[in-house]
């Protein structure tokens, strides 16, 4: 991976690590604010989704390497995570090499 591709990168890691906790933090707030549940029901529902959300968050986010980048954008991208403005920076290698619809993700 070159130099600018790393950086890029970076970029759209931080950013889709923050749409990621975003997305995460209105799912649990639509949890907690259900009508008609228990207290009860609401907290075991919560505590589900937040272990799920970090089990998820370690899949797409843990291990920053250059090694590991590819992999991982891909999963950002499986996701629906990445900036597209971001993307079009990278180069048509790396692009290519992590679309998620040419390894069925």
């Amino acid at each position: 991976m070159n130099e600018a591709d790393w950086k890029i990168f970076k970029l759209i890691k931080d950013k889709a690590i923050e749409k990621f906790c975003d997305d995460s933090l209105l799912e649990c707030s639509e949890q907690i604010n259900k009508s008609g549940e228990s207290a009860h029901n609401k907290y075991l529902a919560l505590y589900r989704l937040v272990n799920e959300r970090d089990k998820q968050m370690a899949q797409l986010f843990d291990a920053h390497s250059r090694s590991k980048a590819s992999m991982q954008l891909m999963a950002i991208r499986g996701q629906g995570l990445a900036e597209e403005d971001l993307l079009k920076q990278l180069s048509q290698a790396f692009l290519a090499q992590t679309d998620p619809k040419k390894h069925d993700w």
